[in-house]
């Protein structure tokens, strides 16, 4: 299982627009149908990575924790699915159903969208402001596969409650890793 570092994008840089399939409506979403004014986090992931499969409990656990707080989350997943039929429409629907996921997870086929957003890897997190300014960037927590961590999103929760409360999401922020995004040739 190879690990990549997340890319640590500029902070305070603004979230590129997208229009995409949502595998769980059936509707093409873009960015300003799912944006909050508090916070809106954008998660790359895919159904086969084990960095993901990991952290989707937790991934569930956070948004049906912070939904209520305003907060705004989509995953994303633009992996080759001619080389991962895993990560494929079709079965992303049938994880976000398994996993109890209250929030859209959008299909990038063209891989445009994650290129925009310099995403690498997978899990992949950005958390935006409510003017869509990106405020955090990097990892869910220190769990990994097999690290004997327990997965809490501790990282991305202090920066959601930074944003809920109004005040500054520290700076002190460490990559995510994961499995490199499966990019077509």
């Amino acid at each position: 299982m190879a690990a990549i570092p997340s890319t640590m994008v500029k902070l305070g840089s603004v979230a590129p627009d997208f229009a995409l399939l949502d595998t769980v409506s059936w509707r093409t979403l873009a960015l300003s149908d799912i944006k909050s004014d508090v916070a809106t986090v954008i998660m790359f992931v895919c159904n086969h990575c084990p960095f993901v499969k990991h952290v989707n409990p937790e991934l569930a656990r956070l948004a049906n924790d912070y939904t209520q707080k305003g907060v705004q989350f989509v995953a994303i997943s633009a992996n080759d699915v001619g080389a991962y039929a895993s990560d494929a429409p079709d079965k992303m629907h049938q994880l976000a159903a398994e996993m109890g996921f209250n929030f859209p997870y959008l299909y990038d086929e063209s891989q445009e969208v994650a290129k925009a957003y310099s995403a690498v890897c997978t899990p992949d997190f950005f958390v935006y402001d409510g003017a869509l300014k990106l405020a955090y960037r990097g990892q869910l927590d220190d769990s990994r596969p097999n690290n004997g961590i327990p997965v809490t999103g501790s990282d991305i929760r202090a920066a959601l409650d930074a944003l809920v409360a109004g005040t500054a999401v520290s700076a002190a922020q460490k990559p995510s890793i994961g499995c490199n995004i499966k990019w077509r040739d």
